[in-house]
């Protein structure tokens, strides 16, 4: 069954003198539940346009966006809602709250409906702790993580909310290469023991290999 359908999404933008870059140029895309897709492109191919796309934190400029059967391109729609409880982001920076332990970062998403996490989703952090080989660091607080390891928390903390859709933008791209093999193999994992669909843009063959499927980006279209 599809959990994502695109047709012709097209997206462009102003380059200050009045003319436009046309950086999407009609993306027709199917993804099943399930599937682990690697997406790769060169620089400034429109790859990260793509995924806040997907993410919806941007609005294409026209053509659909179906995500498990509901409409993404309506402005009507409460889209931080559906990027809270559908879609995990991971960066390629982490972006961990130095303030809070990795624990709590961990549960930072579970208090957009709740002034503190409940035992259930504490639990949960900890099962995702132990699931990603880190099951004693949650005490601990950025500043004394190993980047592989603040990469590992930031995967976690994507899939605290069970999301239907894992996107990742470049998650390897600040790690050596053990780390970032070590991550790459955590993300397929994750997709076949949690079965969560995952949408990965990268520019590492070797990343890309533990796809199900890689996917090209050129020219604003996919190859």
């Amino acid at each position: 069954m599809s959990l994502i359908k695109l047709t012709d999404i097209r997206k462009s933008f102003g380059d200050g003198e009045n003319k436009l870059n046309h950086v999407l140029r009609g993306i027709n895309l199917n993804v099943e539940k399930g599937e682990f897709i690697a997406v790769k492109g060169q620089s400034g191919s429109g790859k990260t346009t793509l995924l806040s796309i997907l993410g919806t934190l941007l609005q294409p400029d026209t053509g659909n966006y179906l995500l498990n059967g509901e409409e993404m391109v309506d402005t009507r729609i409460d889209h931080s809602q559906i990027r809270n409880r559908d879609i995990g982001f991971v960066f390629q920076d982490h972006r961990l709250m130095p303030q809070y332990t990795a624990l709590e970062n961990i549960l930072l998403p579970t208090l957009a409906y709740a002034s503190e996490s409940d035992d259930e989703q504490t639990t949960y952090a900890n099962e995702l702790l132990k699931l990603t080989h880190i099951e004693g660091i949650g005490h601990q607080y950025p500043s004394t993580l190993s980047g592989g390891e603040a990469s590992r928390v930031a995967v976690c903390r994507a899939l605290i909310m069970k999301p239907l859709l894992l996107l990742a933008d470049e998650p390897t791209g600040q790690l050596d290469a053990a780390n970032a093999r070590n991550i790459a193999s955590l993300l397929s994992e994750i997709n076949q023991t949690l079965h969560t669909t995952i949408i990965m843009v990268t520019h590492s063959d070797e990343t890309s290999s533990f796809a199900h499927r890689i996917l090209t980006l050129k020219e604003g279209v996919l190859l």
